[in-house]
């Protein structure tokens, strides 16, 4: 007697709809770090911040100075310090979002690549603002900020970004088979990428030896080739961001069937093996 109603969605009523829910996930996971979204973002600035402080006090007592870009020192830092930032932190947001076991997949809208697009731009939100912040304040207050080509070194950040979320998709997939495993990977892999991503040195000046123990790394690539945008005077010869771009889309792809693999037998109770 009493039948639900069917009613016939359009295709754009569909998108509009999830699109507001990724908007109000996106609100819900920046403001997760803290009740007030200004002091999750003054949080997130002030840890970049102590980042370029901290990098730029080690190669002034190393006297690694002479070995940067000829350049603004402190512009070279922070091309180094924001990409590996926006690609650890977008890592660490997706690995971290509702998976298919979370009690949030119980509401009907709610399904996991919201969960994932959610928190994926949400971290893109938040370190994009967080660099505009701080390179606003450095023009200002110190010396005028000058970089060659910005909208070419904008899109190395966001390459930067989306092989982080990549990894961190086939991480999602993986972690309700193995949660321990993959925290400990998760983390041994971003404080590896603190030498690896090459944030401490460029491309040009390493011998071959030592280039093939980088350049496997997306990220070695992207922040190679991000100076190459901000700098006139320097040109990188060992890095391709296409390269960056193949691995992203690889293992996006792998990380999506895994996650639908994933879902598909997913099981209230592996919230208790947590």
């Amino acid at each position: 007697m009493f039948q639900p109603v069917r009613r016939n969605r359009s295709n754009l009523t569909v998108t509009l709809s999830m699109l507001e829910l990724i908007y109000h996930s996106i609100v819900r996971s920046v403001r997760k770090s803290h009740n007030n979204a200004f002091l999750a973002i003054a949080t997130n600035i002030l840890q970049s911040v102590i980042f370029v402080a901290a990098f730029y006090v080690m190669f002034s007592i190393l006297g690694l100075r002479g070995a940067a870009i000829r350049g603004d020192f402190l512009l070279y830092i922070m091309s180094g310090i924001f990409l590996y930032m926006t690609h650890s932190k977008a890592l660490g947001s997706v690995v971290g979002s509702e998976g298919p076991a979370s009690a949030m997949m119980q509401h009907a809208p709610m399904n996991t690549i919201i969960s994932i697009c959610s928190a994926a731009l949400g971290s893109l939100y938040i370190q994009v603002l967080s660099l505009g912040a701080i390179l606003f304040v450095y023009h200002v207050a110190f010396v005028p900020v000058h970089i060659e080509q910005p909208m070419a070194a904008f899109g190395m950040l966001i390459l930067a970004w989306f092989t982080g979320a990549a990894l961190g998709v086939v991480l999602l997939a993986i972690k309700p088979w193995f949660p321990t495993a993959v925290g400990i990977f998760s983390t041994i892999y971003q404080r590896a990428n603190m030498i690896a991503s090459g944030k401490m040195f460029v491309a040009n000046t390493l011998p071959g030896f030592m280039l093939a123990m980088f350049d496997w790394n997306p990220l070695f690539h992207t922040i190679d080739q991000a100076r190459g945008y901000a700098f006139l005077n320097y040109n990188p010869r060992y890095s391709d961001p296409m390269y960056a771009l193949w691995v992203g889309l690889i293992l996006i792809m792998i990380g999506l069937m895994g996650e639908f693999y994933t879902r598909r037998h997913a099981s209230i109770s592996w919230s208790a093996r947590r």
